[in-house]
């Protein structure tokens, strides 16, 4: 089953915000995320808040959840005017899911079309799309491409078919070209998501897979390195010895040759799992994330952040449509962050960056981060370089240790 929501504070019906939101808003870029929590077949991989037909059952309905999310969409329009935030238009749309192509295609251009009717787009904003490749034709990326959208992130993961049939993707690895070439006609921009370390998958079968998706010219790739959550199927037939389990030297000999394939093919790392051809084709809505700037998350389990006040909505898309329907906010719970927590957070997600942390900054945190930086460099795990001009940016050995060096600069 999909993991749990995290504990908080009630939220309030009426969704307003409390004045702590305001501060600096308008320097805060704004984007939308939008949550499609439907897929064909459940991966024994994932613990996201997503439904089969099966799971769902009678309660709650495809058809109607593209009003169901306009509602949404209008009701955030409503609490961020009424809560004084200023004006924005989106600089990030990002529908997620689950499988988000697995609406029809004329389901998220409304949605779209509602978002851009209630807070319009900034020149240049980035549309995004996740899907699986089984999930597009030509004729949806088109539609897709006419309302708005301008990339695609296609879940391709691996291209070798015993390493599918584990993750239970239900793509064939013929049908990812196909794809890319839709949607290169349709003018959209290509992403491609990859994961290593899936039980049974060798060395060879991770160079064969990013040797292919790089053949495909892809502007940006994401290369994850699973992780078996608990309550998932994969984790089961881990427990009970069906596959073998997770090693990390074997990750880390993965993602070694994933940022040395992936840079010799011209695309530069710009977040620990996370390359693109470009600077400007870095996935604006997630540097957003890593960089605390403000969301509204659509869609029952989705997340939204405010100027340091984040909540989440109901798990069940039919709670998550009575809510709606009744006039009441669909949050479960929210939070309100204090200055430390923040702190943390920015240097947690900050230092997965190749812009790095700004080094004086760590002085917020004590004298633990700016003495450990000498530590740092002599262990080979941040730039000397960077560090001398005053910014903490890891190396390539720094990557894979990215959460120990976070470890050593937080204080205790």
């Amino acid at each position: 089953m999909p993991s749990v929501l995290p504990l908080g504070d009630p939220a309030p019906s009426d969704g307003l915000l409390p004045g702590q939101a305001l501060a600096g808003a308008a320097d805060r870029a704004f984007g939308l995320y939008v949550h499609i929590p439907f897929c064909a077949v459940r991966c024994g991989y994932c613990d996201f808040n997503t439904y089969t037909a099966t799971e769902l059952g009678g309660g709650a309905s495809q058809d109607a959840y593209a009003g169901t999310a306009v509602a949404e969409v209008d009701f955030a329009g409503r609490v961020l005017t009424a809560s004084g935030l200023p004006e924005r238009q989106l600089s990030t749309v990002f529908f997620g899911g689950g499988t988000p192509t697995l609406l029809p295609a004329g389901d998220l251009a409304r949605i779209l079309a509602a978002a851009v009717d209630t807070w319009g787009l900034a020149p240049g904003a980035e549309v995004t799309t996740e899907a699986n490749p089984d999930s597009v034709t030509p004729e949806s990326l088109r539609v897709l491409a006419d309302a708005g959208f301008t990339r695609v992130s296609f879940g391709m993961q691996s291209a070798v078919p015993h390493v599918l049939k584990v993750l239970d993707r239900t793509h064939t690895p013929s049908r990812v070209p196909q794809v890319v070439q839709w949607a290169r006609e349709a003018g959209l921009a290509v992403s491609l998501d990859l994961i290593y370390g899936t039980p049974g998958e060798s060395l060879e079968d991770w160079r064969y897979s990013l040797e292919t998706a790089l053949s495909y010219g892809p502007d940006h790739i994401s290369a994850y390195a699973l992780i078996v959550e608990d309550g998932t199927k994969l984790a089961a037939q881990i427990r009970r010895g069906e596959v073998p389990g997770i090693d990390d030297d074997d990750h880390a000999a993965k993602y070694e040759l994933a940022d040395e394939l992936i840079s010799a093919a011209g695309l530069g790392w710009y977040e620990v799992s996370n390359w693109a051809r470009t600077p400007e084709q870095a996935c604006r809505h997630n540097l957003a994330y890593w960089r605390g700037d403000d969301w509204w998350g659509i869609g029952p389990g989705a997340h939204s952040h405010v100027g340091g006040v984040r909540w989440w909505n109901v798990k069940h898309p039919s709670a998550y449509a009575a809510r709606l329907g009744s006039g009441a906010s669909p949050a479960a719970g929210r939070e309100t962050l204090d200055a430390e927590t923040r702190n943390v957070e920015r240097v947690m997600l900050e230092a997965r960056l190749v812009t790095g942390l700004a080094i004086p900054s760590l002085g917020g945190l004590g004298d633990t981060g700016r003495h450990a930086v000498a530590g740092l460099i002599a262990d080979g795990l941040v730039e000397p370089g960077a560090a001398f001009q005053g910014r903490l940016v890891l190396t390539l050995k720094g990557r894979l240790l990215a959460d120990a060096v976070v470890r050593r600069i937080l204080p205790d």
